[in-house]
């Protein structure tokens, strides 16, 4: 059985996280870019002014989630607390990038 487009969709996913913590000026951004590009994911990462790093990352939720684990393993001893929320993938960001 084939699949067919809408089915490749359908496991696909947005996550948008705030990190805290000690987490602008330690290259969270630049990390965040680097692990990017070990996986299937796109979307972006920027520092929030009032001190949280703000990322959005998009593609098969399974892929999603090691990447931001993978994040978490590289800059844990950084971040204080986490939020994150699902979201729809827009389907608008060719890579991974550091936003500005």
């Amino acid at each position: 059985m084939s699949e067919t487009p809408q089915d490749a969709r359908a496991d696909r996913g947005a996550r948008l996280v705030h990190y805290s913590g000690r987490v602008q000026g330690v290259g969270f951004r630049a990390t965040a870019r680097d692990v990017a590009r070990g996986y299937r994911v796109t979307g972006w990462v920027r520092n929030l002014p009032d001190g949280r790093v703000r990322l959005l990352a998009e593609g098969d939720e399974a892929e999603v989630d090691r990447f931001l684990a993978a994040v978490r393993a590289r800059m844990g001893r950084h971040i204080e607390d986490e939020g994150s929320e699902r979201r729809a993938p827009a389907g608008q960001y060719p890579d991974f990038r550091v936003a500005h």
